[in-house]
């Protein structure tokens, strides 16, 4: 009874730390990260290896299998998945909870080095890896849609304007192209065609690759200067490449559409993403883990216009999906839920009791625990999410018992002739 005893005989006291910890939990109520779960952050690296052409069963045995071997030497490995589909082999590897991610992250950077010498010589690209949280879902999506411009166009736009702005907003992890239709010239070979005149793909291949070159082809010494030679030869359309001479035959040159087809098309047109049934690129927003989400999101719509203004008009920006709305739903409905508790309490204890005095204890006990609850919240990291929410809303039924019960047999002793200090 010492503390009680203590704040009995001191009122001011009371009622001065009564007051810092409201103030405090006002203040950290503002500064409270809002999402829809808690931020867990599992160890979790993810690899991506390409490979453009080669089947998901090549993937496997050619790319996988090779960094799979050199990553199990890795120690605090907990699970390792991997999936192969065209040209494309994706590894996740999940580590125990105390092991340090940026550690592990060195270990995979050491083993990819290490299989690099063991993956196929026509792997120009290398595998990447990335940390990521796999509980960490996108928390905005921002469609693209043009009439008039081609897909390729639109992509650019997403991918290179759009995207890199919003990447460097506070709280913004990575954005995400779903549906990428990055532009490429496609050279669709007609084997007829290219046996009757005694030409192999590797040749076309070899021919296409070194058309499309940007190496430094040597110098030009002088007695006074040296001048550097490069190949500008480098071509961004079919058109400049149906001409490009693949071979001579009989003394005349073979061009390549003679031999094939050359068009405009996508790197990948295996993939495709849709809004209100038209072909849509789709930027995926993904969030830090300790960022605000609804802090994040309205950081991103206060950008809309200006993100709208860099493009060009003919593209339809709209917002396809925001988490934030059910996440604004929740806070406001258990805000609502707590001040009709509040009430009923308030409420059922003047209506049993008859005591102004009596009434006012535990109306103002419930207000200071939440208030107070937010200052913990914060010094102990936690944010206001589902999990949060569903605590405070039960502990709210902790606190009115405690309130009720005290009250009562305090009540009850006073009747019974006791003084009331």
């Amino acid at each position: 009874m010492k503390f009680s005893e203590t704040c009995i005989r001191r009122p001011v006291l009371t009622t001065l730390v009564t007051a810092s910890i409201i103030v405090l939990g006002i203040f950290a109520y503002r500064l409270l990260a809002v999402a829809a779960l808690p931020a867990v952050d599992f160890p979790t690296i993810s690899i991506q290896g390409q490979l453009p052409g080669a089947s998901a069963e090549t993937m496997a045995a050619s790319v996988a299998a090779p960094i799979e071997r050199q990553l199990s030497t890795i120690a605090g490995i907990s699970s390792l998945t991997s999936s192969s589909s065209l040209g494309i082999t994706s590894i996740t590897i999940q580590f125990d909870l105390n092991r340090n991610i940026d550690g592990a992250a060195l270990d995979v950077q050491t083993a990819l080095t290490v299989a690099a010498r063991k993956l196929p010589v026509e792997m120009t690209t290398r595998p990447s890896f990335r940390k990521v949280n796999p509980g960490d879902f996108p928390i905005m999506y921002i469609s693209l849609v043009s009439p008039t411009l081609p897909l390729s166009a639109v992509n650019e736009f997403g991918e290179i304007t759009l995207a890199q702005q919003i990447s460097q907003l506070a709280g913004v992890a990575q954005v995400l192209v779903f549906g990428a239709q990055k532009f490429a010239v496609r050279v669709q070979v007609d084997p007829v065609a290219a046996a009757a005149r005694n030409i192999s793909l590797d040749d076309i291949r070899n021919v296409v690759a070194k058309t499309n070159s940007n190496t430094p082809v040597g110098t030009l010494n002088g007695p006074k200067q040296s001048v550097t030679l490069t190949a500008s030869s480098a071509m961004t359309k079919a058109e400049e490449y149906r001409k490009v001479i693949v071979a001579y035959r009989n003394g005349a040159p073979v061009y390549l559409d003679q031999i094939a087809r050359v068009i405009d098309s996508v790197e990948n047109d295996k993939i495709a993403s849709w809004f209100n049934n038209e072909r849509a690129i789709v930027l995926a927003i993904q969030r830090q883990p300790d960022a605000n989400t609804v802090a994040v999101v309205d950081s991103v719509r206060e950008h809309l216009p200006q993100y709208r203004a860099s493009i060009p008009p003919s593209i339809r920006m709209e917002v396809l999906m925001d988490r934030s709305v059910s996440i604004r739903d929740s806070v406001m409905n258990v805000q609502e839920s707590l001040l009709i508790a509040i009430c009923l309490v308030i409420m059922v204890i003047f209506l049993f009791l008859r005591s102004l005095s009596a009434t006012i204890i535990p109306s103002l006990a419930v207000p200071v625990s939440l208030i107070g609850t937010c200052a913990a919240m914060y010094v102990f990291g936690f944010s206001i999410n589902n999990m949060t929410l569903l605590a405070l809303t039960l502990s709210v039924g902790f606190v009115v018992d405690d309130a009720i019960v005290m009250l009562e047999n305090i009540v009850r002793h006073v009747e019974g002739g006791m003084r009331p200090f």
